[in-house]
């Protein structure tokens, strides 16, 4: 990745346990790990770690940082995104504020196509070139249901993003 400055963008993902603690998933400690691997192999200048605690607590984003045991890069915190969209448009900005031209975002197999959608369309003209990379999680069968599920949500929670992104050009 040499050449332009690059960031690795980590997409959180975790549920509120029964003792009412929001925690980051196996899945997303997984993530974690091929942003590690990606680091390590590639480089990058910035490591983003997108995700909010439903409960208040620690969020995915910090969570994600604290199991981070990759090479010493700037690790960039982004707590508030509840969904896929919010994950997209609020680490844009934080991309732009450090000169960032390339990002790499990394996501759970079932999960590629909905955030490819949501990232190419809201970093369109951002000047932020994209790719994509896929953990090797093998789909279950409720995260393919959440993902079908989830498409339907899509023309709202794009609407909402471009209204934030306009917001934050102002």
């Amino acid at each position: 990745m040499a050449g332009k400055p690059t960031a690795i963008v980590v997409l959180g993902h975790g549920s509120l346990g029964s003792d009412g603690v929001h925690r980051v998933s196996e899945r997303c400690l997984r993530l974690v790990h091929e942003a590690e691997i990606i680091v390590t192999a590639d480089g990058a200048d910035v490591v983003v770690f997108s995700g909010w605690s439903s409960s208040g607590g620690v969020s995915e984003a910090e969570q994600m940082r604290d199991a981070w045991r990759g090479p010493a890069v700037e690790l960039v915190l982004e707590p508030t995104a509840r969904n896929t969209a919010e994950n997209a448009v609020r680490t844009l900005p934080l991309l732009r504020e450090r000169g960032i031209d390339r990002a790499v975002v990394v996501c759970a197999r079932s999960h590629l196509a909905r955030t490819r959608m949501l990232f190419v369309r809201l970093y369109r003209g951002s000047g932020v070139e994209l790719a994509f990379r896929a953990a090797p999680l093998a789909p279950t069968v409720r995260s393919v249901a959440w993902e079908l599920a989830a498409f339907l949500l899509l023309p709202v929670q794009l609407r909402a993003a471009r209204a934030e992104l306009a917001r934050q050009s102002r």
